[in-house]
């Protein structure tokens, strides 16, 4: 019996870390379900959570992309991009001051600054945007979001009222803030954090404790980043803010424990209590920007997936962002490996997964080799699906 109308399937899948970036993957699936079913309406539609890969992913759904010369999270010349459509961009951390982007892979845990980031924000501002969408993750930090906001014109001052450098070294120097070249946008823009971090700045979950040793830090250098963070919330909090309150958002040591506040080391901290910043869930964000419910609207088959499909990724990345968003639709998962059941599955909306795992059990070969096997992946969903 022939169709009487084409297949129409969504691939929206996140990045594969440490092998391929998000529209790479949905190109290899797309590959694969154009050699089993050639008339299939394939509409491509690589997403993120925040992390990096974010800007690429709205740049492949038609936002423009604005390149700046800024500084990487060691201070070393550095170009990155944000995403902008009218008066809202993206900025993605990770693009800036990312772990990817160490000079070398040699982390830097008590140097490392969020500095460059402020740089694309300011950029951003001072032409014309004002809603700034920040994507945090992956970063290399643990500033509190300190060289951010120092980029913006926050000047944080020692004991002698010096200049406090970049770096997390530098903020247990801090003293006082003077919030007099703040950039004026800042008061009339809004900012949005989006993320999958729900962790707050201090304690045994906080910024710290949890993420430092990700980003070098020995246990010792733990303890010291947690005093840091610890001094830098309770100066925030008893040095006022020139714009006064920010509608229901607290500042300082209240604001510690917000959820999020810890995220890309304390980088939301920093956006919260300066920038007025709200924490919303990452992939919600990008999907609604990106208009997914429009893409995904009468689609038969919604492909989605991410390198390691386990309970992580069911508390707000991106695969279970989507499968939520495309409910009606008939969604399964690509991986390089998963760990969840069948049943977990189906209970949080995925018909199914298929891991690289099943078809190249080696992972360093899967890594090397993930483009040509996500494209059996895709014939096989295909044969699967779309007859």
């Amino acid at each position: 019996m022939v169709r009487a109308k084409p297949w129409r399937v969504v691939i929206a899948p996140d990045k594969f870390k440490g092998s391929l970036a998000a529209p790479e993957v949905a190109a290899a699936l797309a590959a694969g379900i154009a050699r089993e079913a050639p008339d299939a309406e394939v509409r491509q539609v690589p997403v993120a959570d925040g992390g990096d890969g974010t800007v690429d992913a709205f740049v492949a759904a038609g936002w423009e992309r604005a390149r700046v010369d800024t500084v990487g999270p060691t201070g070393a010349p550095h170009s990155a991009s944000y995403a902008v459509r009218g008066s809202t961009a993206v900025v993605e951390l990770a693009a800036a001051v990312g772990l990817v982007e160490l000079p070398g892979g040699r982390t830097d845990p008590m140097g490392a600054s969020t500095y460059g980031l402020g740089v694309l924000i300011r950029h951003a501002l001072e032409h014309g945007i004002r809603e700034v969408v920040l994507g945090l993750g992956g970063s290399a930090s643990t500033d509190g979001g300190a060289g951010m906001l120092q980029a913006l014109g926050l000047r944080i001052l020692d004991e002698d009222g010096a200049e406090i450098g970049s770096g997390a070294a530098a903020l247990a120097r801090a003293r006082r803030l003077d919030y007099a070249a703040l950039h004026p946008a800042v008061r009339e823009a809004t900012f949005v954090l989006a993320g999958d971090v729900d962790n707050p700045l201090l304690g045994p979950d906080g910024a710290a404790t949890v993420f430092a040793p990700q980003k070098g830090a020995s246990p010792r250098q733990c303890a010291e980043l947690e005093a840091i963070l610890a001094q830098w919330a309770h100066l925030v909090d008893t040095s006022g803010h020139p714009f006064g309150t920010w509608g229901a958002h607290q500042r300082g040591a209240d604001l510690a424990a917000h959820p999020g506040a810890g995220a890309a080391g304390g980088t939301g901290f920093g956006a919260m209590a300066v920038l007025g910043a709200r924490q919303r869930s990452g992939i919600e964000v990008i999907l609604e920007l990106i208009d997914f419910a429009g893409r995904v609207r009468d689609a038969d088959l919604v492909v989605t997936g991410e390198g390691a499909m386990d309970e992580q990724t069911l508390r707000g990345k991106a695969p279970a962002g989507v499968a939520a968003a495309a409910a009606g639709a008939r969604v399964v998962a690509v991986a390089g490996r998963c760990t969840l059941s069948p049943e977990r599955l189906r209970a949080t909306g995925f018909a199914r997964c298929y891991p690289l795992s099943d078809l190249e059990p080696d992972p360093g070969r899967s890594i090397a080799e993930a483009a040509r096997l996500l494209e059996e992946l895709g014939a096989q969903l295909a044969r699967d699906y779309l007859r």
